[in-house]
């Protein structure tokens, strides 16, 4: 015998699916791949240099290429309204010369800017530079935000300046016409990963350069050089975005102004790293679906700082969308993280 229900008479419809927007979500442009003695694309060359399986960078070199089909496909089954895309790394920032990069550059926001026309209601675009100069690079940027329509900027990582070993930080003091113009068009920018230079520490451990562990150091340690040359309180409105949850710095916070505070080669700063964290840097959840690292990072810095990121095509939607509408957090604080903060900062 069935046992009968109670009757549920004011029992509400079900509610709508948790709306989201996408922040670091990448592609490719044809003429930065390596190619093969043949002209073709060398999947098998990129998959050694990025440590990677062949099969894997096969898929992610199709998906960076890809944007009318399989990219829009996974967004609707993973509910991804509208997603901002940027350069893959290392993008501009590996190319040396400076003509070269700045003439890349070009091409490749107008490229972006084509392919954003053709799906204005899903695609954002963000601004690749040329930081060999900054007035130059600002001037782009200025040309990207009115008018290509762009919301931002990434950059990805260190900028290898007219000699692969002549590295250039956004810290350094050459970058504040850039500066400068992030603040006046009131755009946010975005460090993404790349290896760090020359990481003997990494010897017989190529596995551990990239996404595993070495992205992470490198781009934190880029974020707390910004941090700790007063940068943001020149420009204390200037908006920073990490990925994959801040790259380690909520869980550090703490530990890294208690030894700032101590030494006597600190750089003096008006705030602590924690109120910076809350005043001038957000976090995406880009490949760093955890729990505990969420948790960590809501307790640091707030919901209001953290937006919802895939890290596509290196990442799934679906990993992406599943850890979302899942991890136990309020659902006030889901819907800021998965939709409404990125499109308070990016004014979508």
């Amino acid at each position: 015998m069935t046992v009968p229900s109670l009757p549920k008479l004011g029992t509400p419809p079900a509610p709508p699916p948790l709306r989201k927007i996408a922040l670091e979500e990448h592609f490719g442009h044809p003429s930065l791949f390596m190619r093969d003695r043949d002209g073709g694309f060398d999947t098998r060359r990129e998959a050694i240099i990025g440590h990677l399986g062949p099969e894997y960078f096969q898929l992610v070199q199709h998906r960076l290429l890809d944007f009318d089909t399989a990219r829009l496909e996974a967004m609707d089954e993973a509910g991804v309204e509208k997603v901002l895309l940027s350069l893959t790394t290392f993008g501009i920032q590996a190319i040396a010369d400076r003509d070269r990069a700045q003439s890349t550059a070009r091409t490749v926001n107008d490229y972006l800017a084509e392919r954003v026309r053709a799906h204005p209601n899903r695609y954002v675009g963000m601004a690749s530079l040329a930081l060999h100069d900054a007035d130059q690079a600002a001037r782009e940027l200025e040309r990207c935000v009115t008018k290509l329509g762009f919301k931002g900027v990434m950059v990805n990582g260190y900028s290898q300046v007219d000699a692969p070993d002549n590295l250039l930080y956004l810290d350094d003091a050459r970058m504040t016409p850039l500066w400068e113009a992030l603040t006046e068009l009131d755009v946010p920018l975005y460090i993404h990963p790349r290896p760090s230079h020359n990481a003997v520490q990494y010897d017989s451990h190529p596995e551990l350069t990239g996404a595993a562990w070495g992205f992470a150091p490198e781009t934190a340690t880029h974020a707390l050089r910004i941090v700790y040359s007063g940068f943001f309180d020149r420009f204390p409105t200037a908006k920073l975005v990490l990925g994959h949850l801040g790259e380690g710095l909520p869980f550090l916070a703490w530990r890294i102004q208690h030894g700032i505070n101590f030494s006597p080669n600190g750089r003096s700063t008006k705030k602590r790293l924690s109120d910076y964290l809350a005043d001038n840097i957000w976090v995406t959840t880009s490949g760093n679906f955890s729990t505990q690292a969420l948790h960590c990072t809501m307790l640091t810095m707030g919901a209001d700082r953290i937006l919802f990121a895939a890290d596509y095509p290196y990442e799934d939607y679906a990993e992406a969308r599943d850890f979302i509408e899942t991890v136990p957090i309020s659902e006030s604080d889901r819907r800021k993280i998965a939709y409404d903060n990125a499109k308070a900062l990016y004014r979508l």
